[in-house]
């Protein structure tokens, strides 16, 4: 191992790294119909690659995790896991990237905007390799959104009850 390549590898894991990249990003992914993406404005820490932190942000959303899991073994990571496919530098902004994430549809559970969001915008906000994360786009099929059953009332009803 090269010095220079010792000394990212430390600055790295202070800023709490695990090696995603292999496995989460896949510039060479063709989105699907299927694909619910999102977009992210990523500024990663100080020694953080940005294809690191694009894929950091597709794992920890996605199937990715700290630890050993057990269950591993038993589904396919491909079939579940998010994919940042391309990434953009923000124009005039330093260390700033726009990170392109793909998620399967089989991901979430029909129905719940609240499975969703937690998957995609839950704790990977406070994520170590990143100094700051935001959410800019979401895409969102419309099968999925039929999943959806809305209030259970109609419209006027919520209105009546909120007087207006």
């Amino acid at each position: 191992m090269s010095p220079q390549t010792e000394t990212k590898a430390s600055v790295g894991f202070k800023a709490g790294v695990k090696e995603y990249k292999l496995t989460y990003y896949t510039p060479e992914y063709e989105t699907k119909d299927t694909d619910i993406l999102a977009a992210f404005r990523v500024t990663p820490q100080p020694g953080v690659p940005p294809e690191e932190a694009g894929a950091a942000v597709a794992a920890e959303s996605s199937t990715g995790t700290w630890t050993t899991v057990w269950t591993d073994g038993l589904t396919s990571l491909d079939r579940y896991k998010g994919r940042c496919y391309h990434i953009d530098a923000v124009p005039g902004e330093e260390n700033q990237y726009i990170c392109y994430v793909a998620y399967p549809l089989d991901l979430f559970e029909e129905g719940s905007v609240t499975n969703m969001f937690t998957s995609i915008v839950g704790n990977v906000f406070g994520f170590k390799a990143l100094r700051a994360l935001h959410l800019e786009d979401l895409r969102i099929l419309p099968a999925y959104v039929k999943t959806f059953q809305g209030p259970p009332h109609g419209i006027q009803v919520q209105r009546d009850k909120l007087n207006k």
